[in-house]
């Protein structure tokens, strides 16, 4: 016999799902562990975080699918540069819009 794995859509409340229904993705940093699945009822798919250790036993326990990643190692790095504004990111879409635009990107010079 399956495991049904009972889970809550924002949309149609509580389902029943099959192990294999749903995806677990467990961070080394565990507050950022999480688990999705696509409702059976609306097809909306639906993420719920996994920072809780119980969830993640309970979910690895009855089969369902886990990949384990890591955060990117540049949100360690440090940011010390003025924040992007609206007229940056207008400025950056321009330069991605040319055929040169790698070219224009090398030769942009940096903020101090």
């Amino acid at each position: 016999m399956q495991a049904i794995v009972k889970a809550t859509c924002p949309r149609c409340g509580d389902v029943e799902l099959t192990p294999s229904d749903l995806r677990l993705r467990v961070c080394t940093q565990v507050e950022a562990s999480t688990y999705h699945f696509a409702c059976p009822r609306c097809a909306e798919i639906v993420t719920k975080p996994a920072a809780d250790g119980r969830v993640v036993t309970l979910l690895q326990s009855v089969g369902v699918p886990t990949v384990v990643w890591e955060l990117p190692a540049e949100l360690q790095e440090a940011h010390d540069g003025p924040p992007l504004t609206r007229d940056d990111l207008l400025d950056l879409h321009m330069i991605l819009d040319g055929a040169d635009w790698f070219d224009r990107l090398v030769r942009v010079p940096t903020r101090s």
